[in-house]
């Protein structure tokens, strides 16, 4: 689970800016909240983020795909890091860059931070939080680590060391050298942070092929609750050679899918879906297929790409919400503009489908950001669970919580007070009246009147 998260000189992010996942002494929803026993602690299980358009909400999503990057997929010999640095003034540029995470991982809260220039990793530091004290596991400055006493004898984190290059963390290059130490921390960027942007897709979409999988009736059962005109998902084969993909990736997937093996591919030309699979020495390829009801009781295929948009978006997003509602789970989604073509309701459908499963023992989390008030309902959602974003007329990006508004009792319609500006977090429009009418002269150039 995430505790919290830190950026400074990130984008729109120029000061140190906190955004956490701990809940306040707030009582209300109390009975869905994740408890942490061992800490006495309570984690919230969802948060959405609101705020106009370029308030800094993406460029926070941004920072979270940055920092998963860099981590599971680290940097090649030479390359630059992709950091992006507050630009707007004369020494954003110029200054690096820092990251901060807490996490819990099984029972055990890690504190991990990086600092970063375009060209080398300035500083790096992995705490392990016990409940009573903090155990600094390593912290790197510049060319030189330090480690725990436990860890000291330790040689072979020596040699890693010394063989992590000035532009690659060494929480990336620790585990590629199968030091196990950090290894759950690494593990939890790579295998618990989900992010889904507005435009990509969460890929596990082959549970709608699998009858076997225990969430293939239940996937389909809910796609017809929401009114999608889908009865359910299926899969059609096609011969390989007929997948749309472009000869360089097909001599790939011929020579590295063995037998057993599966990849998952999406064709964006032709917003397909496709499982492709070695059986007996073959590949086999499923394509993704809708089904809708006839009206003499019989069913009709759609390719994916005939649906609208918005269906198109719940087959996305469905999965991912039923992936987090499962016992057990403990998968942290971030999905950027989640009401992206979809209808209020179904969002909302999709949100408290989620929340009807948390209970103390969860450890699954979803964080949203939303232009959609409408799930600005403290009967959905408490106020440390809902944020928002500002940028001042610098360009800098804020972000506060609406349990920090000492005005905002929990009984309060907070959707109004936001709208009337009064929370922040709302576009600065300042044109004044009718726009300006443009016409064009005779010489086709725009001449205001």
């Amino acid at each position: 689970m995430l505790l919290s998260f830190s950026l400074e000189n990130w984008m729109s992010f120029k000061g140190k800016t906190s955004f956490s996942m701990v809940a306040t002494k707030e009582r209300q929803h109390g009975e869905r909240i994740p408890k942490v026993d061992k800490y006495q602690t309570r984690i919230l299980p969802v948060a959405a983020i609101y705020g106009g358009n370029a308030s800094g909400k993406t460029n926070l999503f941004k920072a979270l795909n940055f920092a998963k990057y860099l981590i599971v997929k680290g940097t090649q010999p030479d390359s630059l890091i992709q950091v992006e640095p507050f630009r707007l003034d004369a020494t954003g540029t110029e200054l690096p860059t820092r990251l901060g995470f807490e996490i819990l991982v099984d029972d055990t809260i890690y504190a991990y931070s990086f600092t970063v220039s375009r060209k080398t990793v300035l500083e790096e530091k992995l705490v392990l939080i016990s409940s009573t004290s903090e155990k600094v596991l390593f912290d790197r400055r510049g060319d030189k680590p330090y480690f725990d006493k436990s860890l000291q004898d330790d040689r072979f984190l020596e040699f890693a060391f010394r063989g992590t290059r000035d532009n690659q963390l060494f929480l990336t290059n620790s585990v590629s050298q199968k030091v196990e130490n950090f290894r759950p921390v690494y593990n939890w960027f790579k295998e618990s942070l989900e992010l889904i942007g507005p435009d990509s897709r969460f890929e596990p979409f082959e549970q709608f092929l699998d009858e076997g999988n225990p969430l293939y009736s239940t996937m389909n059962e809910v796609l017809q609750q929401l009114d999608t005109g889908i009865i359910h998902l299926g899969s059609e084969i096609v011969p390989f050679e007929n997948v749309p993909l472009n000869s360089a990736l097909k001599t790939r997937i011929q020579e590295e899918v063995k037998e057993g093996m599966t990849v998952r591919l999406m064709s964006e030309t032709m917003n397909e879906r496709y499982i492709i699979r070695r059986t007996n020495g073959e590949l086999v390829a499923k394509r993704l297929v809708t089904f809708h009801p006839k009206s003499d009781g019989t069913e009709v295929r759609f390719e994916i790409r005939d649906e609208a948009d918005g269906s198109q978006r719940v087959i996305d997003l469905l999965p991912a919400f039923l992936d987090i509602s499962i016992t057990n789970a403990k998968k942290v989604f971030v999905i950027d503009e989640v009401d992206r073509s979809l209808h209020t309701l179904l969002t909302r459908q999709l949100l408290e489908i989620y929340l009807a499963s948390c209970t103390a023992e969860s450890r699954a989390q979803l964080l949203i950001t939303t232009h959609d008030v409408l799930l600005m309902d403290q009967n959905l959602l408490r106020r440390d669970e809902m944020w928002i974003t500002e940028r001042d007329s610098s360009g800098i990006s804020t972000m506060v919580s609406f349990s920090e508004f000492k005005d905002v009792r929990y009984d309060k319609d907070i959707r109004k007070s936001y709208l009337q500006g009064r929370l922040g977090g709302i576009p600065r429009i300042l044109v004044k009246g009718p726009l300006p009418k443009l016409t064009l002269t005779e010489t086709g150039r725009r001449k205001v009147g």
